[in-house]
């Protein structure tokens, strides 16, 4: 059964539509930090710049010392067996040892950086988001 609208024209009242009360302070005041700086990110002030700069030195930092790790870890097994001759004539398997550490041994070692480097890379990203996230306190 279809519901029967009151007759305006004779003079049948509409009543008021109930009123609901917004309140747009609340909300303000709990995003207002985390939307500033996100405002300050894509307007690229001095604040945003030094938050980007932080990621990006934290991200250059990180490549640095990981660089390190491979240089030492692989540019020291040919400085290792110039010290230690006798260790450079060492086989395993019919295979001299110098050909398994750099030819075989380095790709793990290398995936093993590069997993490393992601993760902690990620979790920089993921330190930064929190910190442009954060709540004011």
């Amino acid at each position: 059964m279809a519901k029967q609208l009151p007759d305006v024209g004779s003079g049948g009242a509409v009543p008021p539509p109930q009123r609901a009360r917004i309140v747009l302070a609340e909300i303000t005041r709990r995003d207002s930090h985390a939307e500033r700086t996100r405002a300050e990110l894509a307007q690229q002030t001095r604040v945003g710049e030094a938050l980007v700069r932080g990621l990006v030195r934290a991200q250059l930092a990180l490549a640095l010392r990981l660089s390190l790790v491979v240089a030492i870890g692989l540019g020291g097994l040919p400085w290792l067996f110039a010290i230690a001759p006798s260790l450079g004539r060492t086989t395993v398997g019919g295979v001299n040892l110098p050909w398994l550490l750099l030819g075989v041994a380095s790709f793990p070692f290398l995936i093993a950086v590069g997993w490393a480097y992601v993760r902690l890379a990620e979790r920089n990203e993921q330190d930064f988001t929190d910190l442009v996230q954060r709540p004011e306190r």
